[in-house]
């Protein structure tokens, strides 16, 4: 009865007329995202607070990843890309984007749509025109490379210049050049060509992706480091970022422990007595003015050691 209601609802959003959009309607990303209770876009795709989105920077892959396969979230990572400015983490609200190739019998009415809803350019420009601070341009472009360069160097100026971020790509881009000397952009892609884009089409804005093994959502945190990329449910930002923080502080401890000799390594990696728990919170009042963790939540954690 659940599935049977499920495809009720989902085939009265299909043959709704506002589904015959080049973004879903809000009801249907609402659906999609219905476990975030937070504030939304006005589109309806979630929007984890910007303290949250900053402080993402800090946390690491494994970390993130260990988080929500504990949540039963098993497919958010991909790796294997080409990155430019590896040096620098990619943090951001997901505004995804899927390709498809090319036919002309269902490109010319997105295009017609999309000159009816007021979109101008190449379909490939359409999704840059959503982007807002903190959004990272995702999008599923089938891993095609030659004729698969989804931006160069002028589509990527607009896309730092309205996301301050960068991209992730299952596609390639152009220009690495003019790409690279964009200071602050970061791009995750499969490689690089001087071909531009051909025979490929922007069917959907804010949809479901697949991005490699990743499912990807409209709203999730994508966090880029140079072992590859993790999409995190939005709902979840919060839990993954705290408990982070947590465990980084955790390490912090441990070693700087260690390497003065005041606990052995068996007494750290083991369930914390009252000794170390009492040193640990000497050690945190050192780095008050460097963790978002409140007092009251480091206690809580503590109580699971």
């Amino acid at each position: 009865m659940k599935n049977l209601i499920l495809s009720l609802f989902l085939f009265s959003l299909f043959l709704s007329p506002s589904f015959a959009q080049i973004k879903p309607s809000k009801e249907l990303i609402m659906f999609y995202t219905q476990e975030w209770k937070g504030e939304r876009f006005p589109d309806g795709r979630p929007k984890v607070p910007d303290e949250l989105v900053k402080r993402l920077a800090n946390v690491s892959i494994e970390e993130a990843w260990g988080i929500m396969r504990g949540e039963g979230y098993n497919n958010q990572f991909e790796g294997n890309f080409q990155i430019i400015h590896p040096e620098k983490p990619l943090v951001g609200r997901v505004l995804t984007a899927q390709y498809m190739p090319a036919r002309p019998d269902m490109e010319k009415p997105i295009k017609a749509k999309g000159k009816e809803e007021g979109r101008k350019g190449n379909t490939n420009s359409w999704p840059i025109d959503e982007l807002q601070i903190n959004d990272v341009y995702v999008a599923d472009g089938f891993g095609k490379i030659v004729d698969g360069t989804l931006i160069g160097d002028n589509l990527g100026n607009s896309i730092y210049a309205k996301s301050k971020t960068g991209v992730v790509f299952d596609g390639s881009v152009r220009d690495l050049e003019g790409l690279s000397a964009i200071d602050g952009f970061v791009s995750f892609t499969r490689g690089y060509d001087p071909s531009a884009i051909k025979d490929m089409t922007m069917t959907c804005i804010n949809c479901p992706i697949r991005i490699g093994r990743a499912s990807v959502l409209p709203g999730d945190l994508v966090l880029g480091k140079p072992e590859g990329v993790i999409f995190i449910p939005a709902h979840l930002a919060d839990k993954v970022i705290n408990t982070s923080e947590f465990i980084a502080l955790q390490d912090e401890f441990g070693h700087k422990m260690l390497r003065e000799g005041k606990f052995t390594p068996g007494e750290i990696d083991m369930k914390w007595s009252e000794a170390i728990k009492t040193a640990f919170r000497e050690h945190v009042k050192t780095r008050q003015k460097k963790t978002y963790l409140t007092a009251e939540q480091i206690e809580k954690y503590l109580e699971k050691e």
